[in-house]
């Protein structure tokens, strides 16, 4: 059957353009489904670039020779079509795979969970998908060369077409699609274009004509992908969430019960900021973070000056304003959309000026100085690695008053030798001559206190003129708590920072940690006994 379509280069250069668009924004798509899960790591990232790669190259094999050998292309576009829909179903079914994986994966290996995990999701989720995407390009090469005379350029168009619709597909969903409606809707909106793509090809060919039932039951899956999936929740398990979007660089969900609001950007681990409805003392790092500014001596001073690295929801800045009346505070957030929550949900005070900037990135551009710096931009294992290095923390350090003390959340605290905090707490060592830490109650927080001088005599002293009897009682329990840091060998520079290898360790320890028991049960009464004790 004549194709005239095909005839006309115009389509085939589309159809590598929308290809290549789709991959990218498929990829992109890719880190947000996995990021509540595995966290947006650069381990993340490399797990999903490398088999997207494996997909890509085997799709450019399988492409070649079935181009060469059967040379039909109503088998391409039909290999797009099934693409899209896969793609469209990933909204719908792609979380539950996720969690059925890491549910099995969990009580089965000892280490290495995330890159376990998040390997064997990316490989079940987005591979198939991409594969078929990746013989687009042999196959298309096939169709648009006339002869050999023009293969060059027919090639140099194909790449090019290619090249432009994946810096489309890149920018795209991360700045205008996942921001404005979601992950689960970018998946559908390209998933849509691939499918129209094919329509119009079966359709203009007659094609569509022969197969009549299987061109409206693909659309008939489609819409029905975009009915269950168009609102996906993440959070599938929680229900009465106060707010759940994303950001251009979160996944973000807030959720309250009667005593706190909570924001959280990762759901497998844990929160990020919690405020008290009673504004009281949260009895979390926060409290502990507020002996900094006894140590920066906040009853001596007429004011104190106070810069958040990292403010989230702002419930350090609003509990340094509830409890002090002489603080002044900036904060640094380069996520906006957390600031608009922070003020919607969390009672962000107004007069907190709050920043949408990298951290470093700010103190690179400021001159001021501060009496307290609290570096609060650690989360998981997504530490960048940018603001735990040695060079970062002589900049915080040029950057504090004579006298001024930086606190630093160090959010999972390890056992064995050699772990991410150790490395942290070595290399502001060697910035710092006095360096102070706390262990948090009932988390694995651990808050680190530095200064180029000992600050325990201000502590005490501004301690002793504290008239809040909670503040006084808990910053008591810190100063008894407060232990020396003996500094190691240990050390972080911008050219080396394995922030992420460190945290996996710490992670899999937590992991380890919480479903012993669970793995306990299942070693001895297998899966029936495992799922009687869940019930």
């Amino acid at each position: 059957m004549e194709r005239k379509i095909l005839s006309n280069k115009l389509f085939l250069y589309l159809t590598e353009f929308f290809a290549g668009m789709s991959v990218m924004a498929v990829e992109l798509g890719a880190s947000r489904l996995l990021a509540p899960y595995f966290s947006s790591s650069q381990i993340v990232w490399t797990i999903i670039i490398g088999t997207i790669m494996i997909a890509m190259a085997l799709g450019n094999l399988y492409g070649g020779r079935k181009a060469d050998r059967d040379p039909n292309p109503d088998k391409l576009y039909a290999r797009v079509l099934i693409a899209a829909l896969w793609i469209a179903a990933i909204p719908v079914v792609g979380k539950y795979i996720i969690i059925l994986i890491s549910g099995l994966l969990i009580f089965t290996i000892n280490s290495n969970f995330l890159v376990a995990a998040g390997f064997a999701s990316c490989m079940l989720i987005f591979v198939f998908p991409l594969f078929l995407l990746g013989t687009v390009t042999p196959s298309l090469a096939k169709y648009a060369m006339d002869s050999l005379d023009d293969s060059g350029s027919v090639i140099g168009r194909l790449n090019a077409s290619n090249t432009i619709g994946s810096i489309i597909g890149t920018f795209v969903p991360t700045f205008v699609s996942i921001p404005l409606v979601g992950t689960a809707i970018t998946f559908l909106v390209f998933a849509g274009i691939l499918l129209v793509l094919c329509l119009i090809y079966f359709l203009s060919t007659g094609a569509g004509l022969r197969k009549m039932k299987k061109l409206p039951l693909s659309v008939l899956l489609f819409f029905l992908c975009c009915l269950l999936g168009h609102n996906s929740s993440f959070a599938f398990w929680m229900n009465d969430l106060l707010y759940e979007g994303e950001s251009v660089y979160n996944y973000l969900q807030v959720y309250d019960d009667d005593k706190s609001v909570t924001l959280s950007t990762n759901v497998l681990f844990g929160v990020q900021s919690v405020y008290q409805k009673e504004k009281s003392l949260t009895g979390m790092y926060y409290d502990y973070a507020m002996a900094a500014p006894y140590m920066a001596g906040v009853h001596d001073k007429e004011t104190l000056s106070i810069l958040i690295l990292g403010n989230g929801s702002g419930t350090y800045a609003t509990q340094c304003e509830r409890y002090f009346d002489n603080v002044a505070i900036e904060g640094v957030e380069i996520d906006e959309k957390i600031t608009d929550l922070a003020v919607t949900y969390f009672e962000l005070p107004e007069d907190v000026a709050v920043t949408a900037y990298d951290g470093r990135a700010y103190l690179n551009a400021v001159e001021a100085s501060y009496d307290v710096i609290m570096v609060d931009a650690y989360q998981d294992i997504t530490i960048p690695f940018q603001m735990s290095s040695l060079e970062f923390f002589e900049e915080v350090r040029d950057h504090l008053k004579p006298d001024g003390v930086m606190v630093v959340n160090m959010n999972m605290r390890g056992r064995e030798e050699g772990n991410i905090n150790q490395y942290l707490a070595d290399t502001i060592a060697r910035v710092f001559p006095s360096v102070y830490t706390v262990d948090v109650t009932g988390s694995t927080n651990r808050e680190l206190f530095a200064s180029a001088t000992d600050p325990l005599d201000t502590f005490d002293t501004n301690l002793a003129s504290e008239t809040d009897e909670a503040l006084s009682a808990m910053m008591t329990t810190i100063r008894e708590a407060l232990t020396p840091y003996e500094a190691g060998e240990y050390l972080m520079t911008d050219d080396k920072a394995p922030v992420e290898l460190l945290g996996m360790r710490i992670i899999d320890d937590l992991i380890a940690d919480e479903v012993a028991y669970y793995k306990e049960i299942y070693q001895e009464e297998g899966l029936r006994g495992l799922l009687t004790s869940l019930s």
